[in-house]
């Protein structure tokens, strides 16, 4: 696997290195001693599937409050997203920063968004299907989330929003 760290301390867009021949290719797409190498938690406790009809569907911004943080790693499995994390961290420097990466069945690509990060998506594609491990088990009473237009972040989502759940349009203002 390739890291390259973005411009958010800790967060990594990661992709593959094939292994291609004529059948197509063969590739690691999570390594518990590549994760240690690159100190990222390497503890994945599940494996979450999210599945969405419609081009423009945005899920987000969620997180699970400590002591139940965890980190994730994402990435599409049929269609295209794009993937976005905010670095909630507080003593962060990159505090209140945001990267996002376009993520498709095509380019493999994963994103680690490590503990202290909120995370959503738009899918740019219908019948967009994505999956990410988890380094914590769901805690419902710890699952939170910030307004994806929340104008502290001032997230660019690159298409018209067609659904969104009233959870996540509700979400609290992140102050």
């Amino acid at each position: 696997m390739n890291f390259v760290e973005t411009k958010l301390k800790g967060a990594y867009i990661i992709d593959l290195k094939k292994i291609e021949d004529d059948r197509g290719f063969f590739a690691r797409g999570w390594c518990q001693n590549e994760f240690k190498a690159f100190n990222l938690n390497p503890n994945s406790v599940q494996l979450n599937v999210g599945f969405n009809y419609k081009c423009g569907t945005l899920r987000g911004m969620h997180y699970q409050k400590s002591p139940w943080a965890e980190a994730k790693l994402v990435r599409c499995t049929r269609g295209a997203v794009y993937d976005v994390i905010i670095d909630l961290r507080r003593d962060s420097p990159t505090h209140g920063q945001w990267v996002g990466v376009e993520l498709t069945e095509e380019n493999h690509r994963m994103l680690y968004a490590p503990e202290g990060f909120a995370h959503g998506y738009q899918t740019l594609a219908d019948n967009t299907e994505i999956y990410y491990q988890t380094t914590q088990f769901y805690a419902p009473e710890f699952a939170t989330g910030v307004r994806f237009d929340d104008p502290a972040f001032g997230i660019a989502w690159p298409l018209p929003i067609s659904i969104i759940s009233n959870q996540d349009r509700t979400w609290p203002a992140y102050s």
